[in-house]
C-alpha cells in the first residue's frame, strides 16, 4: 500500500471531473448527440430514467478509472505528457476497444456507433493519462 503516498489525489479527482466534462460535451448537441440520439432510438432533448443517477454513476466511474489509471503510469514509470499519453492509448485499445467493438455488433450497430463512443473513451484516456503523468 505504499504506493499510495505516491498518488497525487487530487490530480484524479480533477482528472474524473475532466473526463465527465469531456463526456458532457461529447453527447451534446456541439458534438455528437445527434448521430448517437439516432442510432439508439431517442429523441433530441429527451431525458431517459436515471439520467441523474447516470450522470452520478458516471463521475463516480470516472473517479474510479482515474484511479487506477494513475496506479498504471506510476508503476509503468511514464515520464512526460506524452508517455501518460502513451499508456492512454494502450489501454483503450487493450481494455476499451476491443470490449466495444464485438458488443456494438452483437448488437447489431453500425459503425459509427462503436466510434462515436469508444472515440470518446480514446480522447479522454489519452487527455488524462498525458495529466496524470505530468501532474504528480
Amino acid at each position: 500500500m505504499h504506493h499510495l503516498h505516491n498518488l497525487n489525489f487530487v490530480a484524479i479527482a480533477v482528472c474524473a471531473v475532466i473526463v465527465w466534462i469531456i463526456g458532457a460535451l461529447w453527447y451534446s448537441p456541439v458534438l455528437f448527440a445527434k448521430p448517437w440520439v439516432a442510432i439508439v432510438g431517442r429523441k433530441m432533448g429527451e431525458k431517459p430514467k436515471g439520467v441523474y443517477a447516470g450522470m452520478i454513476g458516471s463521475l463516480i466511474g470516472d473517479l474510479f478509472l482515474c484511479f487506477v489509471l494513475a496506479h498504471i503510469i506510476l508503476w509503468f514509470g511514464a515520464e512526460g505528457w506524452l508517455g501518460g499519453a502513451h499508456i492512454g492509448v494502450l489501454i483503450w485499445a487493450g481494455f476499451f476497444a476491443v470490449v466495444m467493438y464485438p458488443q456494438s455488433v452483437y448488437e447489431g450497430r453500425p459503425l459509427k456507433y462503436f466510434l462515436i463512443n469508444s472515440c470518446y473513451w480514446l480522447v479522454s484516456l489519452v487527455i488524462v493519462g498525458a495529466v496524470l503523468s505530468v501532474w504528480r
